[in-house]
């Protein structure tokens, strides 16, 4: 690895970036009924949690991509 752009912290990182995307997106799942109104689409976790943890994770992403060993 020592032609690589990247470190092994720049790897881990930009693990852990995905893992926040994901994780924003879960929360972010909603019902598979279209039927019936469901208010719980207003939810403080589809609304305000979810896009918080995905915003997080794409500035970790940069963070990582960007990051240089000292």
């Amino acid at each position: 690895m020592k032609n690589s752009c990247f470190s092994k912290t720049n790897y881990i990182i930009v693990g852990i970036a995905i893992l926040c995307i994901l994780l924003g997106f879960v929360l972010m799942y909603g019902s598979s009924t279209s039927t019936e109104f469901n208010p719980d689409i207003f939810s403080f976790r589809r609304i305000t949690l979810a896009p918080i943890i995905v915003l997080g994770g794409f500035v970790l992403m940069i963070i990582g991509i960007l990051y240089k060993k000292k």
